[in-house]
């Protein structure tokens, strides 16, 4: 009876230790690039697609550029998911979209950089209530952003980066 107990404790802690995530596992997964939370709040008008998206910063400014940025990013690497009538759409780029042309991507997404002239219309002012939320490091801050995806599109298409729509396979 002892050695079954025994046996089974055993098991058990092993069991266990084998399907849990290191913290440093869960850091990578939610610290990473891909990681973005958006909402599609529905279309807008000559190709523009609005989100909702949420940014992280020391203070509430940095949060609501890095949603900017998020927004961007989310429709080049990710893609937009469905949501208020509006179907989803695709990413423009594959998921290694970035490793491909990461020269292009870091000065495209630097701080003041070109990604901020695809970003028609967002919520500046300082968001209140759920939208605004203190973290134990920060803030998380949600706003509303209208992004030109056909804009974005043709600009990397004419940069080389994207393929053209009727390239072919």
């Amino acid at each position: 009876m002892k050695k079954s107990l025994f046996t089974s404790i055993v098991l058990f802690l092993l069991l266990a230790n084998s399907f849990g995530q290191t913290r440093k596992e869960r850091k990578a997964m939610y610290d990473s690039q891909y990681n973005y939370e958006l909402a599609c709040l529905g279309v807008g008008q000559d190709g523009t697609k609005l989100l909702k998206v949420w940014g992280y910063g020391k203070k509430v400014d940095n949060a609501i550029y890095d949603a900017k940025r998020t927004a961007v990013a989310a429709v080049i690497f990710r893609g937009v998911p469905a949501g208020n009538g509006a179907a989803p759409t695709p990413s423009i780029l594959p998921i290694d979209g970035y490793d491909q042309h990461p020269d292009f991507f870091d000065d495209f997404f630097k701080d003041g950089g070109m990604y901020l002239s695809f970003i028609n219309l967002t919520t500046d002012g300082t968001p209140g209530g759920s939208d605004n939320l203190k973290m134990s490091h920060g803030y998380k801050v949600a706003v509303s952003a209208s992004v030109n995806f056909n804009a974005l599109r043709k600009y990397l298409e004419d940069k080389g980066i994207a393929k053209r729509m009727d390239a072919g396979f």
